[in-house]
């Protein structure tokens, strides 16, 4: 992850990830607590980088002024009340980059909006209200929501966070307030973890800080969000992992056998690896292999495809390959310890049934010990069986703390029992492979995010 440094201007990413990552269109969220200002500073990005067209900009001017967050809260309800319900993605562009920034609710009843937003991003801007601080305390604390929310992001493996100080425009000191709330952001970031790409003083509702810069105000010198924002790298894909295809069509008739040349096309979206003509493959659960005749991408055009990107792949032979079914790298060659004259097969994704996990739970309905969910992981469901809450993280203080059970938007670590085996993997080694939700059997309602940590109940990886 690019680290800015968050008074000083930013330096330009370097290494592999740099010119490529920067070209590619970046997908960010606005998160935080309620009212902190996070449509209105969409609204801002929006209005002043000139995206906004004439005739949707006069349905939300009032007496000569335009509301901001109306440009971004699409739902009916949503105007009404006043607050955001759903994720509205809106799309922009200046010279340097284009963007798809997406308003996540901050209401903790919409964290689930929040956390499936979050799923897609690059980068997350988490907004600070500093008029709902204890802004003249040098040792303040954060709201609820705004601990919550960057830890998600934390957890969901966004590439990279910023903390924007929105409404220093309406405090008494604005330079002490970022200052005394910058620290204990930076606090809270080093405790949990947290790597912090920068942290900028804004105004969302004056303009100042959010495109162009304002500077000395606050005593920050350094970029506008939109110029930082313009900085950080795109999500790297799991390109260097072993191939790993979720099915989720099967393609039984070619519109198109010159093609195809006749047989099935599989498509889905790669979750991990890369694949060509010729790759030696393994179709997960039923173990049959093949050969890789053809690969095509979205555009029907054959050719390589990776991580990140739709793919229809076509074998060498008809094997029994259905939605759900995942395609594979076929076992590598190994050693067997006991014995290294004897070759043994390596599954490149292995099947498990037991894991430990970290779960995001969003039902109102607490997550207990012995419940029984349905857990999609690609697009295959499987049934899940709750064996043991191992424990729950205090959003105060970070400390984990035993628990029997999980309630609405707690986040903790259980252990989960599946009916049959998922080609998972550590969250952290494989975002794909590495995520499932869970879903109510009665209701059909999602109640949880899971990322995995562990592979099996004695810890190994």
């Amino acid at each position: 992850m690019t680290t800015l440094n968050p008074i000083a201007t930013p330096a330009q990413p370097t290494g592999a990830n740099a010119p490529a990552d920067h070209a590619s269109a970046l997908r960010f969220i606005t998160c935080g607590s309620v009212d902190d200002g996070k449509s209105t500073l969409i609204g801002r990005l929006l209005v002043d980088s000139r995206a906004v067209l004439q005739d949707h900009l006069a349905g939300v001017t009032r007496s000569g002024e335009v509301d901001l967050a109306q440009l971004t809260d699409g739902l009916s309800s949503e105007r009404e009340q006043g607050i955001t319900i759903d994720v509205a993605w809106r799309y922009f562009a200046t010279e340097e980059r284009k963007f798809i920034i997406g308003d996540a609710p901050g209401h903790e009843q919409y964290t689930r909006n929040m956390v499936t937003a979050a799923s897609q991003a690059d980068a997350a801007v988490v907004l600070v209200d500093a008029t709902k601080l204890d802004w003249k305390n040098p040792h303040l604390e954060l709201l609820v929501q705004t601990r919550r929310h960057s830890l998600l992001v934390h957890l969901l493996r966004v590439h990279s966070l910023v903390f924007a100080v929105n409404k220093l425009d309406a405090v008494a000191d604005p330079g002490l307030a970022f200052t005394n709330i910058r620290a204990a952001l930076l606090r809270f970031a080093q405790d949990a973890d947290i790597q912090v790409a920068a942290t900028v003083p804004v105004s969302a509702l004056k303009g100042w800080n959010v495109v162009d810069s304002h500077p000395g105000w606050c005593g920050y010198e350094g970029h506008s969000l939109l110029q930082i924002l313009e900085l950080l790298p795109h999500t790297p894909a799991d390109t260097q992992l072993p191939l790993a295809l979720p099915v989720q069509w099967v393609e039984k008739f070619s519109s198109s056998a010159d093609t195809s040349q006749g047989r099935r096309v599989f498509w889905g979206r790669m979750a991990a690896g890369q694949v060509a003509p010729g790759a030696q493959v393994q179709i997960f659960p039923s173990g049959q292999k093949a050969v890789v005749a053809q690969v095509l991408d979205h555009a029907r055009r054959p050719t390589g495809v990776h991580a990140g990107t739709s793919a229809g792949i076509i074998l060498d032979r008809e094997v029994d390959v259905s939605r759900g079914d995942w395609i594979i790298a076929a076992p590598t060659a190994a050693t067997a310890e006991d014995d290294f004259d004897t070759p043994a097969e390596q599954p490149s994704w292995p099947g498990r049934r037991e894991i430990t996990a970290t779960v995001a739970w969003m039902d109102d309905e607490p997550l207990v010990t012995g419940r029984v969910y349905w857990a999609l992981h690609g697009h295959r469901w499987v049934k899940a069986k709750v064996r043991r809450v191992v424990h729950r993280l205090n959003i105060h203080t970070l400390a984990e703390e035993d628990a029997e059970q999980l309630e609405a938007n707690a986040i903790g670590h259980v252990e989960l029992l599946l009916q049959e085996p998922l080609p998972a993997a550590a969250f952290a080694q494989a975002r794909v492979l590495g995520s499932m939700i869970l879903v109510d059997t009665a209701s059909h309602k999602t109640a949880g995010a899971v990322l995995v940590q562990c592979l099996a109940l004695d810890g190994t990886k």
